[in-house]
């Protein structure tokens, strides 16, 4: 790999020790999601796997490159949100995943146009500051996913779950 990042698969039988403290509105043991909710959830686990934006070092990182990435990002689940029930628990971990997306992207276009500052300026701290919200956004309402569809996930995404109690 380019960046020099390894990436193995966690298996979900691994994840869920890892992962505590979360809640969703559908609680019970015998909730089953539909086979159609739980192909479009593992969609976007592959989908968002790819997405270096989310979990690259902030120095790999190039700001313009990070902005056309989460605008790729947004419409993406915008096309999976628009086949899913809306009392769909996946919908609304989808619209606060657009939600970040979109405050990201506003903050962004508040600096400067060309993207183009130094890592040691005011407007690299604050773009990065935003990129590691929706991260962390993105890590919660992912991991809230993985553990409702019982999902496999890439390690590198998964560094941007929640810390365990453990950690």
């Amino acid at each position: 790999m380019a960046s020099g990042i390894k990436s193995t698969i966690l298996k979900f039988k691994n994840l869920v020790p890892q992962i505590t403290g979360i809640s969703t509105s559908v609680f019970g043991i015998s909730w089953d999601p539909s086979k159609a909710e739980r192909s479009i959830a593992k969609s976007i686990v592959n989908f968002l796997e790819d997405k270096r934006v989310l979990y690259n070092p902030t120095e790999l990182e190039v700001p313009s490159h990070c902005v056309h990435s989460v605008i790729e990002i947004k419409h993406f689940l915008t096309e999976k949100a628009d086949s899913l029930d809306s009392k769909s628990e996946l919908l609304a971990n989808i619209r606060i995943m657009r939600s970040a997306c979109r405050k990201f992207l506003d903050t962004s276009q508040t600096l400067h146009q060309s993207l183009s500052f130094s890592h040691n300026s005011y407007d690299s701290w604050v773009f990065y500051s935003a990129l590691g919200e929706m991260r962390g956004t993105f890590g919660f309402c992912l991991s809230q996913i993985v553990l409702s569809f019982g999902l496999d996930v890439e390690s590198n995404l998964a560094t941007i779950f929640p810390a365990s109690y453990n950690d």
